[in-house]
């Protein structure tokens, strides 16, 4: 607890510009920031929208989720995830062969 005390301390007397530049890096972390230009909400929204699929923030608030899930729920999801895995598997291998075949000059 004292160092983290001790650290806050050194953070404070610091000069304004390097507490700028960490309360930057610590909004940045936050989260995504938009500016709404010329009052326009709706173009605003839909650049942040954009901006979170983009980042895959969308997914990890949905995974994020603590509701209950069904256990039928949970078995279907689990043969969803076991199928990509699989199909992916499966594209990797292919990939792999045509490559050794072009190599080797068949």
């Amino acid at each position: 607890m004292n160092s983290a005390a001790s650290h806050l301390a050194s953070l404070l007397k610091r000069p304004s510009s390097t507490l700028n530049s960490v309360s930057s890096s610590l909004q940045q972390w936050r989260g995504i920031r938009v500016r709404v230009k010329n009052g326009n909400l709706e173009q605003a929204l839909s650049f942040m929208q954009r901006k979170m699929t983009s980042s895959g923030i969308e997914r990890m608030i949905k995974r994020e989720e603590t509701h209950h899930i069904k256990n039928s729920e949970k078995r279907v999801l689990a043969r969803k995830a076991l199928h990509r895995r699989l199909q992916s598997q499966d594209l990797g291998r292919k990939l792999k062969s045509i490559l050794i075949k072009k190599v080797r000059g068949l």
